[in-house]
């Protein structure tokens, strides 16, 4: 049985960042603390360090997520970065993309009970949901995988000209540069490393931003996006 490690008050800083949304930070982070724990969703030692490492952590990628845009969360896990959004960003449409049935059915809780109605559940791989997600404007991840691997399940994922924004910690600048080829041939135009959170966090929030052209994931996923359109359009004559 995990020993239940006690869940410190939410720092000032939360309020400012959550809003009116404040009192469901308050019980997404007890859920994490109690339920994320028992069902090996993060670890005990994490609980002490919720509310800075993760939620503020995760809710100040907003500052760069623009306006009225879809999103998708890949590897959604217990829905960081993607919850955290959802509850400072109401003008987004995202979609929280997770392959673990405990880990959906754990997101599918938090949504409802915290009544996200701009927030939808997707289990799946993101290789195995192009052509049947709808293309995004901007892809979310964190802690998911090194950026090279990221970027074949992320970008693809895009629609034309949108980016992928990767919350990532001290050996961003060198993920991005042993990187760089692969992303240009998923059909990256543009990169650049942010820091975020200035006055909310400590160390500020480090992101990967990637923008793509006309074609994300270059021309190996085009053929493989415009097989999976033809597929659904086949679906729906029948």
């Amino acid at each position: 049985m995990t020993e239940a490690v006690e869940l410190p008050p939410a720092p000032e800083q939360a309020r400012e960042v959550f809003g009116d949304r404040f009192a469901d930070a308050v019980r997404y982070a007890e859920l994490l603390a109690e339920a994320g724990v028992q069902r090996g969703l993060i670890g005990p030692r994490e609980v002490p360090r919720l509310w800075e490492r993760h939620l503020l952590n995760c809710a100040v990628l907003s500052e760069v997520v623009p306006e009225g845009v879809t999103v998708c969360d890949v590897g959604s896990g217990a829905g960081l970065p993607g919850i955290p959004l959802a509850l400072v960003r109401e003008d987004l449409k995202i979609t929280l993309l997770e392959p673990l049935l405990r880990r959906t059915n754990f997101l599918s809780e938090v949504v409802e009970l915290l009544s996200l109605d701009h927030v939808t559940v997707v289990r799946g791989r993101a290789e195995e949901v192009m052509g049947t997600l709808p293309p995004v404007h901007v892809v979310t991840a964190r802690a998911v995988a090194p950026l090279d691997r990221l970027a074949t399940w992320g970008i693809p994922l895009l629609r034309p000209y949108g980016e992928m924004l990767a919350l990532k910690g001290d050996a961003a600048e060198e993920e991005l540069k042993s990187a760089a080829t692969a992303l240009t041939k998923l059909g990256a135009v543009e990169t650049s490393i942010l820091h975020v959170g200035e006055g909310i966090v400590d160390p500020l929030s480090t992101v990967v931003r990637v923008e793509v052209g006309e074609s994300p994931g270059g021309v190996r996923f085009a053929a493989k996006r415009a097989k999976a359109a033809r597929a659904g359009r086949t679906r729906r004559r029948r």
